[in-house]
């Protein structure tokens, strides 16, 4: 390659006098922009060096723009708000539950300042930084006490170790879940230091085999709530009051892994057969362990509540430390569990609530009227208001399916993924789901004032992406 194409190569400096960068030191540092520079252009003549064929270089302020359009794109940054509008409530990939904004607003105090985190106010003495939340876990569930780490696999290892390191916990072979990021239960129990010892089979575990099972490296007998699958049919499990019955008998403890984190009856919202903690807590669970972040609507964290003296040897245990969370979790749990104190304000104020709450009625006219909308976009040919169904998401009663009113665009002049392309890449960020040739709105995930800003995505995202 001749030395001539990389001498016609424009330096730093001459670059940064073009009209597009200076307009990016305006809008980020001077600094940032000299060292993207110069990364793009090590690039290019790395790019230059490795081509066989003769490279004709872009002008001066053709390659200024394309500098200036890939710092603009990465100063973004990965992480972004996103409107949700696949239908899917609880989406592991776009952050489970959004939090309601009293938790935003705790967060932002206590991350602003100093905090009383681990120091008692009254006293000026050392405190415990799970005392920020307890009483209000115990309040809600009806256990002794109560603990929170960083989510429920967290939590998992966290008891299992602390209870049976060096020992067996017994699960029925139908409940040794395998859930998102490869996270399997025996792997869990391996790590835990605990041994496994399965009963049963899959489709059917009697009370009988625990009993059969335990013995005197017996620890503990664990119940796993199934909630990304469902086996159906000829199957028969022990109800948790016949395991606590059997554990006290045998002086063994049981631990009820419920998963999603259910602290009111969803059977309301059309949503069956998912555990509420103090029900767990009320058939006698010596622990029960579940997500801050899923059906609770809070942060992400794993939540233990239980037997005080149980609860006690989780605390103790040096992987606490390793797991615990920091003040802003603390408060946004803290937070959250509060609006729970009146079940009606937590439907408003807690967005997934509020998102199973909303009625078909009013998501087909909110669709009816974004349809319509939509219609005046240059990007949209057709719009079609149609019934559908969403899903809970998240692991969560995949079985189950709730009523929805979705937008169903039919693009204009690009192809139906181009559009969906433009929408995750627009400000604001739209996710949606493409389902028989269309781009499907799913109302039913989506915040009611997000519907405007849905309109305004459609309108701008053909700006958005040539800045």
């Amino acid at each position: 390659m001749p030395n001539s194409v990389f001498r016609n190569i424009p330096s730093v400096n001459e670059l940064l006098e073009t009209p597009a960068l200076k307009s990016v030191v305006d809008r980020v540092s001077h600094h940032v922009v000299v060292s993207e520079v110069r990364t793009f252009l090590d690039n290019l003549r790395q790019e230059i060096q490795v081509r066989a064929e003769e490279v004709q270089l872009p002008t001066r302020t053709e390659l200024s723009e394309r500098i200036a359009a890939w710092i603009s794109s990465e100063q973004r940054g990965r992480l972004k708000p996103v409107i949700n509008a696949t239908g899917v409530l609880l989406h592991t990939g776009l952050g489970r539950a959004p939090m309601a904004q009293v938790a935003i607003e705790a967060m932002a105090a206590i991350s602003s300042n100093y905090a009383t985190l681990e120091i008692d106010a009254e006293t000026g003495g050392r405190g415990q930084r799970v005392k920020a939340v307890e009483k209000l876990l115990c309040e809600h569930t009806g256990a002794e006490a109560g603990l929170v780490v960083n989510n429920n696999a967290g939590a998992t290892l966290l008891t299992l170790a602390a209870i049976a390191g060096g020992k067996e916990v017994i699960v029925s072979r139908g409940e040794l879940i395998e859930i998102g990021g490869s996270y399997r239960l025996p792997d869990v129990m391996s790590a835990g230091g605990t041994t496994l010892c399965e009963v049963g089979t899959t489709n059917k575990t009697r009370i009988g085999d625990y009993e059969n099972a335990i013995n005197e490296q017996t620890a503990a007998m664990m119940k796993v709530h199934t909630s990304n699958y469902r086996i159906v049919g000829f199957t028969e499990a022990p109800s948790l009051d016949e395991m606590v019955k059997l554990g006290r008998a045998q002086d063994c403890l049981v631990i009820d892994d419920i998963g999603s984190g259910a602290l009111i009856d969803f059977a309301q919202f059309g949503l069956t057969d998912e555990p509420i903690a103090a029900e767990s807590i009320k058939a006698g669970a010596d622990l029960v362990l579940f997500s801050g972040d899923k059906l609770l609507g809070g942060p992400q964290c794993g939540i233990v509540v239980g037997k005080r003296e149980a609860i006690a040897q989780l605390m103790a245990h040096p992987l606490m430390r390793a797991l615990r969370v920091g003040k802003s979790t603390l408060a946004a749990l803290e937070a959250t569990l509060k609006l729970y104190r009146d079940p009606e304000q937590a439907k408003l104020q807690i967005p997934l609530l509020t998102l199973l709450s909303a009625s078909p009625d009013n998501l087909r006219l909110r669709a009816e009227r974004l349809a319509a909308q939509l219609l005046d976009c240059d990007r949209v040919a057709q719009t079609e208001v149609i019934e559908s169904t969403a899903q809970l998401g998240g692991g969560t009663v995949p079985a189950q399916s709730i009523p929805t009113w979705c937008v169903a665009i039919e693009p204009h002049e690009l192809s139906v993924d181009a559009l969906a392309t433009e929408l995750r890449l627009g400000q604001p960020s739209v996710f949606g789901r493409i389902q028989s040739g269309r781009l499907l709105l799913d109302l039913r995930s989506v915040m009611a004032h997000q519907d405007v800003q849905i309109l305004a995505a459609l309108t701008n995202t053909a700006d958005d992406l040539a800045e």
